[in-house]
């Protein structure tokens, strides 16, 4: 069976694991320039590229410029000096019919190809490391072949839901009372949805029965639309923004949009775990740039530059904070603005909490003070109207968008892929964004946020070896205990005994993708009593517990 040059660079491509975009970055780190048409004029087979071209890509590659470009592949010279292992090339059957439809048409605009004269071995180029590229044999049990999870999932965790959660459940089967301090989902602690929203949705259920657009309502993302504007966001228009179900969807969309195997991107130490993960799932290198503890838990924007190689693409900030509860202050934002200016980065901001803050300050979209920047912002209802189970987000575009359209067109496709969003959970958007927003009564003094902060802020400072930062916004603190006196090593191993000890649920602060031992995240939406209850349990197991 002959084959093309374009069989042969497509070939060499799939065993790498590259894609088009990987030669270009490639050729750009030897010094050398591809263009995206360019490869693709060379894989549709109207082509071949020029001596330098070739002895590039073989490079690229790590097969033979001969037999790459079809020349004398085989010959005693070659295969005496050639110390790489051979296999014959896998090719699939579209691509082989289509060489073949291309040799009989002369479709190829002439181009040489130059066919190697039989079934053309080739050197076996070497597979990346990344263990989600390994093959490896079924795995059996007694004769019976078991399904194991994907390779890509190795290194991705969301410890919000892990085994101590696992436990916990456990013993609730089992008759168990748990205080639970370990998730922000507003509704099982008596926070109900307003009875306008409901009813909106309710009127609406006969019009939402079909798919909307990809994008979402139109009703919808004028509302966000509007919203953007009055928060100051930039160069917003309806077709810029995209609703999801929650903004969790969106952010594992976007994240698979934007990372190539080993490009690397910026996330916070803590973080909100879906970050990490989605990046990690999407073949990214997650750099985590610290914030700091002794600084209301702000960025350290030393530690984000001395992070920044030629691989980093993007970088991600979450305001207000989950799991701190920090609000960053205008003067932070735009030194992080100026850090993605001189870098060319894109920002990523997840503005969930920005409607849930305190003590009369005001959250700062970090978009606007970024028009010349791409920004992706991410916010939705689920926290601000305590609907986190209508599922509903969205996504804002905004700033630069020029140097963004292949991106754009990436998000697009994904976008349409899932077709849309909850459609009835989307009718009532317009209602939320537009009326009363009685989320306010709940954070000032006298209202559930507001009061449950300050007791458990209380509490936890007033514990023997406990230290907190008091939260401005959202509804989490994230307490350090004292080293010394706890010895804490394993924070998984603290969460679960003090579960099976006092049945308190929190989650350690390794789930957020913070190191340090000894740091654990406290949500406090549960009523009173139930705060009451747990601070005593928490108090009198500190005073005896050590690792």
């Amino acid at each position: 069976m002959e084959t093309t040059f374009a069989d042969r660079l497509r070939s060499s491509m799939e065993s790498n694991g590259f894609k088009q975009i990987d030669l270009i970055r490639l050729a750009e780190e030897r010094g050398q320039k591809l263009g995206k048409s360019q490869i693709s004029q060379y894989l549709s087979g109207k082509t071949e590229p020029r001596p330098g071209i070739m002895e590039l890509l073989a490079d690229i590659l790590s097969v033979s410029e001969d037999w790459l470009a079809g020349d004398g592949y085989g010959s005693s010279s070659y295969a005496s000096s050639s110390s790489l292992s051979y296999a014959t090339p896998s090719m699939g059957s579209a691509g082989d019919d289509a060489s073949q439809t291309d040799s009989v048409t002369g479709s190829q605009e002439g181009a040489t190809s130059k066919p190697s004269p039989s079934p053309a071995p080739r050197p076996q180029a070497p597979r990346r490391s990344r263990s989600r590229r390994a093959s490896r044999q079924p795995e059996m049990e007694n004769g019976v072949r078991m399904f194991t999870k994907s390779h890509k999932l190795d290194n991705v965790l969301y410890d919000v839901r892990g085994p101590v959660l696992d436990e916990a459940n456990r013993m609730e089967d089992q008759g168990v009372h748990v205080l639970k301090l370990n998730i922000g989902n507003p509704a099982p602690f008596g926070f109900r949805t307003p009875d306008e929203v409901v009813k909106d949705m309710q009127d609406q259920l006969r019009d939402c029965e079909g798919y909307s657009d990809s994008r979402g309502l139109f009703s919808a993302r004028k509302a966000i639309m509007q919203y953007d504007q009055l928060k100051g966001i930039p160069n917003v228009d309806v077709e810029d923004i995209y609703t999801g179900n929650g903004a969790s969807e969106l952010i594992n969309l976007a994240m698979s949009a934007f990372l190539d195997d080993g490009d690397e991107i910026l996330i916070p130490s803590p973080d909100y775990p879906l970050w990490t993960a989605s990046a990690t799932l999407a073949g990214g290198r997650v750099i985590h740039y610290v914030c700091d503890e002794q600084a209301n838990w702000y960025p350290d924007i030393d530690d984000i530059r001395s992070k920044i190689t030629p691989r980093t693409k993007g970088i991600v900030i979450i305001n207000p904070n989950n799991p701190t509860g920090a609000l960053y202050p205008k003067e932070v934002l735009e030194e992080i603005v100026q850090v993605a200016r001189e870098h060319q980065l894109v920002i990523f901001s997840d503005e969930i909490y920005d409607r849930l803050v305190m003590d009369g300050k005001e959250h700062v979209s970090i978009a606007s003070l970024a028009p010349d920047l791409f920004c992706i912002t991410f916010n939705g209802l689920s926290k601000s109207h305590m609907i986190a189970g209508y599922r509903i987000g969205w996504m804002s575009l905004s700033g630069n968008k020029r140097i963004a359209r292949d991106l754009i067109d990436g998000i697009n496709m994904l976008s349409n892929m899932r077709l849309c969003s909850n459609v009835p959970a989307q009718s009532v958007v317009q209602t939320c964004l537009g009326g009363i927003q009685r989320a306010k009564n709940y954070l000032v003094p006298g209202g559930r946020i507001y009061d449950q902060r300050e007791y458990v802020y209380d509490r936890l400072s007033q514990m023997e070896g406990v230290t907190v930062n008091k939260p401005d916004a959202a509804f989490y603190m994230f307490p350090r205990l004292d080293p010394q006196k706890f010895n804490i090593r394993d924070d998984d191993q603290f969460a679960l005994d003090l579960l099976k000890e006092k049945h308190v649920l929190i989650v350690g602060g390794k789930g957020f993708n913070w190191m340090t031992p000894g740091y654990f995240r406290v949500v406090y939406l549960p009523r009173m009593h139930t705060l009451e209850d747990a601070m005593d349990n928490l108090e009198d197991f500190l005073r005896y517990y050590r690792q």
